[in-house]
């Protein structure tokens, strides 16, 4: 190993140290002082012995330099672990005390805080944000102390939107639930009865957000989904990025360019620096000059931990770079590394950090082996082109598979085809955010960013819709760990030469491992899998899984996805969701609380973002904490709730709010109604019986005609006809198990149907049901039948 490269390495042990500290001691908060205390005295005894071997050492003249320095690098992994450590313990109290203030799940709070992160949309349509809690009320309960938390609101419940931004100072009334454990955050607030704006971003922090917003607004009235991207790829902000695009960007490997990174960082210095030896400054002023422009980029982009993280990972990254010393610039990163850990133990359990980090090192220690593997089968240039994408695919597969087990196989042609437009956005974009003094200008320059954005937005759009562009992989640590073996072996492939016997077989090997575990996972479970989603319909927007006698409805809009029950079973429901592709939920509906409709929550605990549910019975309050502590927002439907899935729209027509006639259960259930955005409008009615449907067909909230209706209790008898007749669907959909003890779906309501000129499907004869809008009617797709 390169002398110089192996010195600076000597330093990652104490990163490691302290990234294990901080994990442990995050998530047993308790033993953080404990741990603090051992940590020190290990640093404390260790600095002792090593400075009486020292003095003996210099007394005899003995060179024991080797020894010296592991202790000394023992020395600095103690003391750093102990500063981590010691770190959640001193905040551990404060914490503790906001924690027991909101304890129990859904309990009404109001806040004082101050916005510290940017406002993201979520794909339900509701907003999401940092935040500073100060000031605490519960009732006629007060608590004074500073603990971070996660806002979530409606839109419409927020005072003044256009003032919600980094920097303002908020109150928010609502409720709060737990936080998962490890987050920074101490709760999670759900801002129920609204946000009320305090005090807009003043300062620096009003003229960037007045700067960000200007350029939103620029973009607004350009064509193509391409126009969102414009202030993603400049300044971060994702606002008008639509559903449909961000899921193409994910699944194509392109998300990364709307984050603000440590590429963006780079860009804006080095153009600083070019600028500034133009103008012939020497090197201590254009150094002050890069300085400037990082702090001020920082400040546009909204200072929040990422953005600080990103811009000391491009400083890291550009000083080794630019030294031409690679181990440089990893003793720098170790050193950046612990001292976040120290600032921010929570850092710890954060997967974006890590993804910094393994980019980061990836790029210092694996892009020119690569490219110098791959130059031995590719000119130079493109060999350089390919080994950066390359050595961050590798480096951070195995931690993008915790989200989900998914690998990308045309991630690095993709980042090849939009990489190259990528910084001309970045610059144009900027010039354009900056410019809003001048709106001609600025519209100029936002129509210039246009045009490379939209190449982005067409490169991942046409990639994410390539079949075999995502291959599925093993769930959880196993995976990571099998994608990280995977990933060491495509490296030796390409990196050890096969000069000698030796390299010939250890190249062999590599390539033996990456075909086997290939081979394995297109192997095994393809039919519910890769393969699976080849058999389904490419534009389904409504698909009702097989699942037995339960209901388990999937509706997608712009890339969000719903899904209305679970069925009895997790593992007939995971089969489902894997053969569709789906990863992530954005909205659970939970009907209510039968076996047949919910006993397959835990194949989604983790995956779920926003849970609505009908009125809770004695069995409910299990799958709802399971759902919650798994970082779901959990609310109670009613009648007149309304919110969106991607470009859609949805809206509870039942239960009655405080309605006591209709007891928790099939009578109670959540009916809702779905369309826009692709959806076919859709009624999906629960187990709803006769006398409840009358109530509803009554109270005029049905919005008739339906394309497409679900019908209610698998098709049991208990029908009221008239509410199927003023419903009027082109097509009936029965989730029905085969040969059900219960004789569904019943004769009776299968004539209903019949009347109405509906096209019935059923599960228990069709198989999976998928349905979408065609050119001039629906089109209708049986899993047994086509």
């Amino acid at each position: 190993m390169n002398t110089r490269l192996s010195a600076s390495l000597r330093l990652v042990p104490v990163a490691a140290a302290a990234w294990a500290a901080g994990g442990a001691a995050i998530l047993l908060p308790a033993a953080a002082a404990g741990m603090a205390v051992a940590f020190w005295t290990v640093a404390v005894a260790t600095t002792a012995v090593l400075a009486l071997r020292t003095r003996a050492a210099r007394a005899r003249r003995d060179g024991q330099a080797g020894v010296r320095r592991t202790a000394l690098v023992l020395v600095l992994a103690a003391a750093a672990s102990a500063a981590v450590a010691s770190h959640v313990a001193l905040a551990l109290p404060a914490r503790e005390e906001a924690a027991a203030f909101t304890r129990g799940d859904g309990r009404a709070v109001a806040v004082l805080a101050d916005v510290v992160g940017k406002i993201e949309r979520r794909a339900d349509g509701t907003l999401a944000f940092d935040a500073t809690a100060l000031r605490w009320a519960a009732g006629p309960r007060m608590l004074e102390t500073r603990a971070e938390v996660v806002v979530r609101v409606d839109p419409a419940a927020v005072d003044d939107l256009g003032a919600l931004d980094v920097g303002a100072r908020v109150r928010v009334s609502g409720t709060a639930g737990p936080a998962r454990p490890g987050e920074r955050a101490i709760a999670a607030l759900w801002a129920s009865r609204g946000v009320e704006v305090l005090r807009a971003p003043d300062g620096i922090a009003g003229v960037t957000a007045h700067l960000r917003q200007g350029l939103v607004r620029s973009v607004a009235g350009l064509p193509g989904a391409g126009a969102g991207l414009v202030p993603g790829l400049a300044v971060g902000d994702t606002s008008a990025v639509t559903p449909g695009l961000d899921t193409a960007m994910k699944e194509s490997s392109l998300s990364h360019l709307t984050a603000v990174s440590g590429a963006n960082c780079a860009l804006v210095v080095g153009i600083a620096f070019a600028g500034a030896a133009a103008m012939g400054a020497p090197r201590a002023a254009r150094v002050g000059i890069g300085v400037a422009v990082l702090l001020a980029f920082v400040a546009l982009v909204t200072p929040e931990p990422s953005v600080v993280r990103a811009a000391g990972m491009a400083a890291i990254a550009m000083l080794g770079l630019l030294l031409g010393r690679t181990g440089t610039g990893m003793a720098v990163l170790s050193i950046a590394v612990t001292a976040a850990l120290v600032a921010d133990p929570w850092l710890a359990a954060s997967l974006g950090f890590a993804l910094s980090t393994a980019a980061t090192a990836s790029l210092l220690l694996g892009a020119r082996a690569l490219a110098d593997g791959l130059a031995r089968a590719m000119p130079r240039p493109l060999a350089l082109a390919v080994a950066v994408p390359l050595a961050a695919q590798l480096a951070c597969g195995p931690l993008l598979v915790l989200i989900a087990p998914q690998v990308s196989l045309l991630g690095v042609a993709a980042n090849l085809l939009a990489g190259p437009a990528a910084p001309l956005t970045t610059m144009l974009g900027l010039a354009a955010c900056l410019t809003a003094p001048l709106p001609w200008m600025q519209a100029g320059l936002a129509a210039l960013a246009w045009l490379p954005a939209s190449w982005i937005a067409a490169v991942a759009g046409t990639v994410s819709q390539m079949p075999g562009d995502l291959l599925p992989w093993f769930e959880g640590w196993p995976g990571a760990a099998a994608l990280a073996v995977v990933s060491a072996a495509i490296a030796a492939v390409v990196v050890v030469p096969g000069a000698s016997r030796r390299s010939r077989r250890l190249r062999l090997a590599a390539t033996v491992v990456v075909a086997s575990v290939t081979g394995v996972l297109l192997g095994v479970g393809a039919l519910s899998s890769l393969a699976g989603r080849w058999t389904l319909p490419a534009d389904w927007t409504v698909l009702a899984c097989d699942i037995g006698q339960g209901d388990a409805v999937l509706v997608r809009s712009a890339g969000a996805v719903a899904l209305i029950d679970t069925g009895p079973d997790p593992e007939t429901l995971a089969a489902c969701l894997s053969r569709a592709g789906i990863e992530r939920i954005d909205l659970l509906v939970l009907t209510h609380f039968d076996i047949d409709h919910a006993g397959g929550v835990s194949a989604v605990a983790g995956r779920v973002d926003t849970v609505l549910h009908g009125p809770p019975d004695d069995g409910a309050a299990a799958g709802l904490t399971v759902l919650s502590h798994a970082g779901a927002h959990v609310v109670e439907a009613s009648a007149g709730l309304t919110g969106s899935l991607g470009d859609a729209r949805w809206r509870v027509l039942w239960p009655r709010a405080g309605g006591t006639a209709f007891p928790p259960g099939n009578d109670a259930s959540v009916v809702l109604d779905v369309r826009g955005g692709g959806i076919p409008s859709m009624l999906l009615l629960g187990d709803l019986s006769e006398s409840p449907q009358r109530a509803l067909t009554a109270s005029g909230a049905l919005a008739a005609p339906y394309e497409v209706v679900k019908v209610a209790h698998h098709g049991s008898a208990d029908q009221d006809a008239a509410l199927y007749a003023a419903a009027d669907p082109a097509v009936a959909i029965f989730t029905v198990g085969a040969d059900n003890t219960y004789g569904h779906p019943r004769d009776e309501i299968l004539d209903v149907l019949t009347r109405t000129g509906a096209v019935v499907t059923r599960t228990d004869q069709d198989g999976m049901i998928a349905v979408w809008p065609g050119d001039e009617r629906l089109s209708v797709w049986r899993e047994r039948g086509g």
